[in-house]
């Protein structure tokens, strides 16, 4: 079982921290404050894929490509207009390819893959279904784009699992997909601070998991397990 260093470990504190002071700027509706705070946790986030020396291996280096396309969909998505929303989607769109291309180098478990597909698509066709009477006309096809990508992404990160990533890949995988049902709920449904509540505790998990999943010295796809000291 391994562990990481104290600079590793000061980054997840920063994440979290910044996310927690994001939930009490947006509480407080003090909107510059929970900008700084944001792009403060996903620069953290950052941080801890280069200080798990993620860039050494091929899987870190994809991986970390999506982490950067993330900090950018995070920029976007501070706006409120419907165009920047949009950029904010595609960043994290390619994000989300970037994350399956990653888990494909790694190596993926046909069988694991092809069994978490049914409920993850049902899960996704639920979504869908949930979200279509508040989505614009011009919004629906991205949307629709975006929830099957993020879908596949899950089912690669399960199907990564069955071929030997630590259980940080999946688990992470899964609280950046739950964490976008509070993104779409604020954006289309019911903007209030319950979504942020929940919403952004699961993205950065997430992410930090993923960044963690990253671990590596060599140029090897086949990593150890981790877990945090």
């Amino acid at each position: 079982m391994q562990t990481y260093e104290p600079l590793t470990r000061m980054l997840i504190r920063l994440t979290a921290a910044s996310c927690v002071s994001m939930i009490i700027c947006l509480q407080l509706d003090w909107a510059a404050g929970a900008n700084y705070s944001k792009v403060l946790a996903s620069t953290a986030f950052l941080g801890v894929a280069v200080s798990v020396c993620a860039l050494r291996s091929s899987y870190g280096k994809i991986l970390f490509l999506g982490l950067t396309l993330s900090w950018f969909g995070d920029v976007f998505l501070m706006a409120t207009t419907e165009k920047l929303f949009l950029c904010g989607l595609v960043s994290f769109l390619l994000a989300h390819v970037a994350y399956i291309t990653a888990f494909v180098v790694r190596g993926i478990n046909l069988r694991w893959a092809l069994l978490s597909t049914l409920p993850i698509i049902l899960v996704s066709l639920g979504t869908s279904n949930w979200l279509a009477p508040y989505v614009s006309p011009q919004m629906l096809v991205p949307v629709n784009v975006y929830t099957g990508v993020i879908s596949l992404m899950v089912i690669c990160a399960i199907g990564a699992r069955g071929a030997g990533a630590p259980l940080l890949v999946p688990l992470g995988a899964l609280l950046f997909y739950f964490s976008d049902l509070s993104v779409a709920s604020d954006r289309f449904v019911n903007s209030n601070l319950q979504n942020y509540v929940w919403g952004l505790p699961f993205y950065y998990g997430g992410q930090l998991l993923l960044a963690l999943s990253t671990k590596s010295t060599t140029d090897n796809s086949t990593m150890p397990e981790q877990t945090i000291a």
